[in-house]
C-alpha cells in the first residue's frame, strides 16, 4: 500500500510534468519527456535506472527478509533498479512492476530482458542451422514468432541475435551465430532484428533486439570462450564490425559489449569501441549493456582494482546499463559526487535507457506486455509450430548422397535406426532455449515412425553420462558399450541404416567450447562397426558447430546435417529422409577435415606462398590438405542446378551488373542458392581471395530455368583501411557465381 506522503509527492511530480512536458500524452515528443523526467530524477535514481538484477526471488512467495535478495528487493523499491532479467511468466512480470509502479517515487515502469535466442517455448533450430537456410524471410519469420511467445511471457526485450563472425568451429558459440561471413552474417543479423523489432516497437508481439558482443568476441584465441582477442585493425573494420554498423542502420535499441580484451582493452570499458565508433561515428542512439558481470570481470583481467574502479571505467567507456556486476548501484553515485563520472556521462545514459521504455510503450501502459490470455493463447501456438518447422527443414543441409540413397522410398523395407540421440527428445533443443520444456521436441525416430512402419530402432551406447543441465559440463560415455551387439545385429539384418549421430545439444553454446571436434564418445566406432555389417548407411548429424568426420565423409554414402533443429527436429528430419522436402541448406561455416586446420575459413588471403609448387617452401600442412573438408556455402539437393550464360556488364562503374542463367537440370523441384563472389586483384590492402558479395535463394521446377541478376556497387566493391576509413579503388577484380565458395562460373571486370 502506498503511504499518504508518497500519494502527495507523487500527485505534485504528476502535476510538474503535466505543466512542463506533458509526460504521459501523444503531444510532445519522446526525446522531451525523456528530458523531463530527466531534470526531475535525483542521482541516485538515475544511477538505479542503470543497474541491471537477475530474478532473485520467488515472487508469487513471501518478501526476501535476510540476505543479498533482501537488499535488492529494498533498492527494487527505492527506484534502484531499471531493468531485471530472467524474469518471466504474466504474473510474475505484473507483480514486479507493480512495485516500482507503485511503491517507488516516480514509477519508472522495469525493462524485463530475457535470452530469446531461438525460440521461447516453441523452439527454432540453432541460430547456426537457420544461417544453413540462407532464407532472410524465414530468418525473419523465426524471430517473430519468438517475439510473439516472448512478450506473451511479459519480456520486453531479447539478448539476441549474436552477430559475432566466428571463423573457430573450437568456440561453442558459434551455434549462436550466422557462420564465418561478415556479408551472410550481416543479412541474417539485420533479418533477425527486424523479426524481433518489427516496424513499430509499441505494438504487440514486438521486442527490443541487443546486437552482441561488441566487439570480437568471436576470434577469441584457441576458440576458448572468454578468452583474449587479438586481431588487426582491418580485421576489425572488415570483419568484426560490420554487422553491428548493419544493427545500428537498421535501429537495433540495444548493444551488448563482450567479455573480451581487444588490444588489451576489455571490452566493457573500451572507449574507442563505444564512445567513438559505436556512440559517435555510427550515431548509436540505443543503450549498451554490459554482459553478465563483464563489468567485475575486469578485476580478473587487471585492468580494474576493484568495483569502484569497474563503476568509474565502465561508465566513462559508455556502458550504460551494468549486468549483475553491482558495480553501478554500489559506487557509481559516489563517483559522480567525487567527480570522476560527470553527469553529463550518467545522463545521457539514462536518458537512452528511458527512450527505449518510451518506445516500447511501458510509460503508456507498464502492464501492456502482462495479458495472461494473450500468454494462454500464443505459448506453443500451432502456427508457431508450423513455422519453426518450415525454418527447420530450410537448415538441413545434404553433404554427400552416393548413388542416390535419398530420399528414401516409403516403401522401403527394414530400416534400421540406430543411436542414442535418435531416440533423445531434449537434445535436439539446443542449447540457450531456457523457456523450453525439457524433452519437448519430435525426436528423430517420432519423426520417422509417421513415414514408415519399417522402422525398428536400437538405441546402442549412451552418449552422456547421467543428467544434463544448462550450466554444468556434459560428460560423455566413453567406456560403457550396453547395447552396442543389439545395434549390430539390428544392422546386419536391415536393409538401410539410419544412424543419428553427433553432439549432444548442451556441448555447445557458452562456455562449451572443445579441442576436439570429432564424433565424441564411443560414436566413430559403433560407426565402423556397423559400416562393417552394412555399409547402407544414413548419417544423420546432430550438433551445434562443424565437426571433423574425415572417416565419414570417405566411407558413408549419405550424410546429412541436421544440426540441433529445434521442437519440430523429429518431422523435419524425416520429410527431408523420406523426400517430401528437397534439401536446400548451404553450409554457413567451413567443415574441417582436421582441427589443426581451424580457424578454417573460405576467403583468407593467398598469402606471398600461394603454392603448390613441388618445393616445400609454400604455405600448407606436410600432413594435412589445405583444402576443407566441406566448404562454405555448399550443399547438394534432391535435384541438379546449372549455370551458364555468365555475363558481366561494368559500362557504369557505379552499379556493375552480373548476369548468369540458372537451370534445374533435375526431375524434382528444388530450391538453390545461387552465391557471387568477388576478389579485388590488387589493392592498398591486401585483399581476401574471395569475398561473398550476393547471394538469392529462388525454386525452380524440373527443367526450368531462371536468370539471376546482381548489382555491385561501391559497397559491395569497396573496403576499410586500417583507420577505419571506407575506400573504393578502380582496378580489376574476379567474380565467380555458382552454387558454392568452391564451385561456379569466372569472369572479370576493370573498375575504372
Amino acid at each position: 500500500m502506498i503511504h499518504t506522503s508518497s500519494r502527495i509527492l507523487q500527485a505534485l511530480i504528476v502535476l510538474t510534468l503535466i505543466t512542463t512536458c506533458s509526460l504521459y500524452g501523444q503531444d510532445k515528443n519522446i526525446d522531451q519527456k525523456v528530458d523531463s523526467l530527466l531534470n526531475i530524477m535525483t542521482l541516485e535514481e538515475k544511477v538505479g535506472q542503470m543497474n541491471q538484477y537477475n530474478g532473485f526471488w520467488n515472487i508469487t512467495g513471501p518478501v526476501p527478509k535476510e540476505g543479498n535478495a533482501k537488499l535488492k528487493y529494498e533498492h527494487l523499491k527505492n527506484g534502484m533498479v531499471g531493468s531485471m532479467l530472467n524474469v518471466r511468466g504474466t504474473e510474475n512480470a505484473r507483480k514486479l512492476q507493480e512495485i516500482v509502479v507503485n511503491e517507488t517515487r516516480l514509477g519508472i515502469p522495469l525493462l524485463f530482458g530475457f535470452d530469446v535466442i531461438h525460440g521461447q517455448k516453441t523452439i527454432a533450430p540453432i541460430p547456426l542451422a537457420e544461417a544453413a537456410s540462407w532464407d532472410l524471410d524465414a530468418i525473419e519469420k523465426s524471430a517473430r514468432i519468438a517475439a510473439l511467445e516472448a512478450t506473451a511471457e511479459g519480456i520486453h526485450w531479447t539478448f539476441a541475435p549474436m552477430i559475432d563472425i566466428s571463423r573457430d568451429a573450437r568456440w561453442g558459440r558459434v551455434m549462436e551465430g550466422g557462420g564465418e561471413d561478415t556479408y551472410l552474417g550481416t543479412k541474417i543479423g539485420v533479418a533477425r532484428i527486424k523479426g524481433f523489432q518489427g516496424n513499430d516497437l509499441s505494438a504487440p508481439g514486438t521486442m527490443a533486439a541487443c546486437a552482441k558482443h561488441f566487439a570480437g568476441y568471436g576470434f577469441a584465441e584457441a576458440g576458448k570462450d572468454y578468452n583474449t582477442v587479438d586481431v588487426g585493425t582491418t580485421t576489425l573494420y572488415n570483419v568484426i564490425l560490420p554487422p553491428f554498423k548493419a544493427a545500428v542502420e537498421n535501429d537495433v535499441k540495444t548493444v551488448m559489449n563482450s567479455f573480451n580484451t581487444l588490444n588489451g582493452i576489455p571490452a566493457t570499458a573500451d572507449a574507442f569501441l563505444q564512445r567513438d565508433i559505436l556512440k559517435g561515428k555510427w550515431g548509436f542512439e540505443g543503450f549498451v549493456i554490459s554482459d553478465w558481470g563483464s563489468g567485475k570481470e575486469m578485476i580478473d583481467h587487471g585492468f580494474a582494482k576493484d568495483l569502484n574502479d569497474v563503476a568509474v571505467l565502465s561508465a566513462n567507456a559508455g556502458s550504460d546499463m551494468d549486468m549483475e556486476s553491482y558495480a553501478y548501484v554500489t559506487h557509481l553515485k559516489e563517483a559522480v559526487e567525487k567527480g570522476a563520472v560527470k553527469m553529463s556521462v550518467i545522463d545521457d545514459a539514462v536518458r537512452r535507457i528511458l527512450k527505449v521504455k518510451y518506445e516500447l510503450g511501458l510509460f503508456d501502459d507498464p502492464y501492456r506486455y502482462c495479458n495472461p490470455e494473450r500468454e494462454k493463447e500464443l505459448i506453443s501456438h500451432p502456427d508457431h509450430h508450423a513455422g519453426v518447422l518450415d525454418m527447420a527443414k530450410k537448415s538441413i543441409v545434404l553433404l554427400k548422397n552416393q548413388g542416390n540413397l535419398l530420399p528414401l522410398s516409403k516403401d522401403q523395407k527394414k530400416i534400421a535406426v540406430i543411436g542414442a540421440l535418435a531416440n533423445d527428445k531434449n537434445s535436439p533443443l539446443g542449447s540457450w532455449r531456457l523457456a523450453s520444456d525439457d524433452n519437448s521436441a519430435v525426436s528423430v525416430l517420432e519423426g520417422l515412425k509417421e513415414f514408415s512402419s519399417e522402422i525398428t530402432y536400437a538405441k546402442g551406447p549412451d552418449l552422456t553420462k547421467g543428467p544434463l543441465t544448462f550450466i554444468n559440463e556434459v560428460e560423455i560415455n566413453e567406456t560403457n558399450k550396453s547395447g552396442w551387439d543389439q545395434a549390430i545385429a539390428l544392422a546386419k539384418e536391415s536393409e538401410v541404416v539410419i544412424m543419428v549421430l553427433g553432439e549432444h545439444g548442451f556441448q555447445s553454446g557458452e562456455g562449451r567450447s572443445r579441442a576436439n571436434l570429432d564424433l565424441p564418445g564411443l560414436q566413430q566406432e559403433l560407426l565402423e562397426d556397423v559400416y562393417s555389417v552394412n555399409k547402407n548407411i544414413i548419417l544423420v548429424l546432430n550438433n551445434g558447430r562443424p565437426l571433423t568426420i574425415p572417416w565419414a565423409a570417405e566411407n558413408i554414402p549419405a550424410i546429412v546435417e541436421a544440426w540441433h533443429l529445434g521442437s519440430e527436429t523429429g518431422h523435419a528430419v524425416a520429410q527431408v529422409l523420406f523426400g517430401e522436402y528437397n534439401p536446400s541448406g548451404k553450409l554457413p561455416m567451413t567443415f574441417p577435415r582436421s582441427v589443426g586446420q581451424v580457424p578454417i575459413y573460405y576467403n583468407p588471403y593467398s598469402t606471398g606462398r600461394p603454392g603448390p609448387i613441388d618445393l616445400v617452401f609454400w604455405s600448407h600442412y606436410t600432413d594435412e590438405s589445405n583444402t576443407p573438408q566441406y566448404p562454405f556455402g555448399f550443399g547438394l539437393s534432391y535435384t541438379e542446378f546449372g549455370y551458364s550464360d555468365l555475363k558481366i556488364d561494368a559500362s557504369n562503374s557505379r552499379a556493375i551488373k552480373v548476369s548468369v542463367k540458372v537451370t534445374n537440370k533435375g526431375n524434382r523441384f528444388g530450391e538453390e542458392v545461387c552465391q557471387l563472389y568477388i576478389r579485388d586483384r590488387v589493392a592498398s590492402v591486401v585483399r581476401p581471395v574471395k569475398e561473398l558479395k550476393g547471394f538469392e535463394k529462388f525454386g525452380l521446377k524440373p527443367k526450368e530455368s531462371r536468370t539471376v541478376e546482381f548489382v555491385l556497387t561501391e559497397k559491395e566493391l569497396g573496403f576499410f583501411n586500417g583507420q577505419g576509413d571506407f575506400i573504393v579503388e578502380k582496378g580489376a577484380f574476379n567474380v565467380m557465381v555458382g552454387t558454392s565458395s568452391t564451385e561456379g562460373l569466372t569472369g572479370s571486370f576493370e573498375l575504372k
